[in-house]
């Protein structure tokens, strides 16, 4: 049964990169990365909190795990086979670097407000927030997100397209990358239908298969928080295949697009659902980082500001990035 659901995962997977690809080639970029993004971080939100709720103090720590988790696979895992696809292909990977680090500066700003600081407040005992703390982290986590979007889709939308794009001089969509003619309105709205349907079924299939997650994690003697690393690896499969093959196709710039958005939406969302579901939620909201996983984030945010500045990249930035996921991935299951 394990292997079935499985199998129904990876097409569910397909499905969803291709329907976001047909929007992405209507609606131009950065829209089209920005779909995929919130669509798949919303039902993810939708996720955690089910979980959450019918959990128990066992799922007191699973938004922060989730959420950290998809910090580092998109900040290093997304954008590290990114740039070393592109890499491979064309020896240098070119972005636009004030895009890039407008958004990651962004992304460790909410992290650091939501998943840094509890460790260190007072108000409550333990990695937690007081409700007026909780409160005013989903608020900044709100306004930070939103300010973002209006930056990158209207303000200076042309920081957000890869370097040589002229789109935004010219105020249209982007030109698809083949030759084949644009999807037509009809056939957007149908792959926007089909994108949802695929993106619940990926996380329908996540969650049914949780059960057999944690019976796997504590077989191997693995923390629970592992839990939240291999949900949050199932439900980013679709961005992390689509930012492949966006990179194959030298758009390294969209395939940040979709890294970062999905960093800053899972922080941007999750945090103010939890403070809302909190009203329900019975016992602790842990939310602060322990100091091995605040460690791995301060690497991140000094070797992704060396990565992007350049805004050029070789293969070496790119395997630095995948290193610093991989020990992500290893302490998580063996800390």
């Amino acid at each position: 049964m394990v292997v079935v659901l499985d199998l129904f995962l990876a097409g569910a997977v397909l499905a969803a990169v291709h329907h976001a690809e047909v929007i992405a080639e209507r609606v131009g970029e950065p829209f089209g990365s920005l779909v995929l993004a919130v669509a798949v971080t919303v039902i993810e939100v939708g996720l955690i909190v089910t979980l959450m709720v019918s959990g128990g103090d066992e799922t007191a720590a699973l938004a922060r795990d989730t959420v950290f988790a998809a910090v580092m696979i998109t900040c290093n895992g997304v954008v590290g086979v990114a740039i070393l696809t592109a890499a491979l292909r064309e020896r240098v990977a070119s972005f636009n670097a004030e895009g890039s680090a407008t958004a990651f500066a962004t992304v460790i700003t909410l992290a650091t407000l939501s998943l840094v600081l509890p460790t260190f407040t007072t108000s409550k005992t333990g990695p937690e927030f007081s409700g007026s703390q909780l409160a005013f982290a989903a608020v900044a986590s709100v306004a930070l997100y939103a300010l973002f979007l209006v930056v990158q889709t209207v303000r200076h939308r042309g920081l957000f397209l890869p370097p040589g794009d002229d789109a935004a001089a010219v105020g249209s969509a982007p030109a698809p990358a083949n030759d084949h003619p644009a999807p037509t309105r009809a056939a957007a709205l149908r792959s926007l239908a089909l994108l949802v349907v695929a993106l619940v079924a990926v996380v329908g299939l996540a969650k049914t298969s949780s059960g057999a997650i944690e019976d796997g994690v504590k077989s191997i003697g693995a923390p629970q928080s592992a839990v939240g690393v291999v949900i949050a690896l199932l439900v980013l499969m679709p961005e992390t295949l689509a930012a492949w093959r966006t990179a194959r196709r030298g758009r390294v710039q969209i395939s940040f697009n979709l890294a970062y958005g999905s960093a800053m939406a899972s922080i941007g969302l999750t945090i103010p659902a939890i403070a809302v579901a909190s009203i329900w939620l019975d016992g602790p909201l842990v939310l602060g980082l322990g100091a091995t996983q605040i460690g791995l984030l301060v690497l991140t945010a000094l070797v992704s500001s060396l990565t992007l500045l350049p805004g050029r990249a070789t293969l070496q930035e790119g395997g630095v990035h995948l290193i610093i996921l991989a020990a992500f991935l290893f302490l998580a299951f063996n800390p």
